[in-house]
């Protein structure tokens, strides 16, 4: 039983929605083929959506028991850019999760990331299958969709449970580590290897289980449990405890430079982030811009104006 976590989502239903068991995630997933030739029946998408939809809903990912309004909500974009040949699919998927934050009706994002490197077999009504003690499958290029699914998904499990206890979700990361693995392997499939790039399955994956890199779990805690949920309590406090989650993040950069985490963990989070420095006097203000446009250069020029 997820103790910690229960408790706190039991007080933001207030008592009034009864304990029901329940899987663990609330997962939307949407197939998208306009990029592909007109000469591909449109229904073979809107098939394996559906299927998709039920495979992750479905499925038992954890031990745990969830309450409905314990589920995870999250979001997986296929955007299919082309049929590399017969019933074989090149595609993006983003993936999106948020958990609420205490108190507030806000849902604050967990993951906001592209993975670029999707290759797939399908065809309609294939049984849509992932076992974690045979990830490849008997195709490894069919095997390929649903691994990538089931990776993800225990990203988002592990991330989820950081948030809410130190170092809660290390079960979950290792189940995302043993898929990298024990990846299928065929040629086309990448994202899976070292050599396959700097922001990667393989990296997220090495960076969340590595044991030098033990901070990045206080950082995720520190962030949302001590800083965003403490929002409605103290502000003030909150926000003071968030300067020290991305404190502890930027002398984790310094470090080791160029890791895949800290670019993963600061996408999606300039609204949130310069919504909550706004109202922050000017030695916490000028705090937060030092470490923000370090941490997330792409947004820097954003984070200078709106904190201006």
């Amino acid at each position: 039983m997820r103790i910690d976590k229960y408790l706190i989502l039991f007080i933001f239903s207030l008592f009034s929605i009864a304990f029901v068991e329940a899987q663990e995630v609330q997962a939307r997933v949407s197939v998208l083929s306009q990029r592909v030739s007109t000469t591909v029946d449109r229904k073979v998408f809107q098939t394996l959506q559906n299927q998709l939809n039920t495979f992750i809903n479905n499925r038992k990912w954890t031990n745990d028991k969830f309450g409905n309004q314990e589920r995870i909500e999250c979001s997986f974009i296929i955007n299919i850019e082309s049929m590399t040949e017969q019933n074989v699919f090149k595609a993006s998927l983003t993936i999106q999760a948020a958990r609420p934050v205490f108190n507030t009706s806000y849902k604050a994002p967990l993951i906001n990331f592209q993975d670029p490197d999707l290759l797939f077999k399908y065809q309609e009504f294939q049984p849509i299958e992932f076992n974690d003690n045979r990830v490849q499958g008997s195709d490894p290029l069919a095997a390929n969709l649903t691994a990538t699914l089931a990776f993800w998904i225990y990203i988002i499990l592990g991330m989820d449970y950081d948030s809410f206890s130190p170092k809660g979700g290390e079960a979950y990361f290792q189940k995302a580590l043993s898929i990298v693995n024990n990846a299928p392997e065929a040629r086309g499939i990448s994202g899976w290897r070292v050599f396959d790039g700097l922001r990667n399955r393989y990296f997220l994956a090495e960076n969340l289980t590595n044991t030098r890199f033990n901070i990045v779990h206080d950082v995720i805690y520190g962030y949302y449990r001590s800083g965003l949920d403490q929002m409605y309590e103290s502000e003030d406090q909150a926000r003071k405890n968030t300067l020290q989650a991305l404190s502890q993040l930027f002398s984790f950069n310094k470090e080791n430079p160029n890791t895949m985490f800290v670019q993963f963990f600061m996408q999606g989070k300039f609204q949130e982030l310069s919504g909550m420095f706004k109202k922050a006097g000017p030695p916490e203000k000028s705090r937060a811009i030092e470490l923000l446009t370090a941490l997330d250069i792409v947004q820097a020029e954003a984070y200078k104006l709106a904190l201006k």
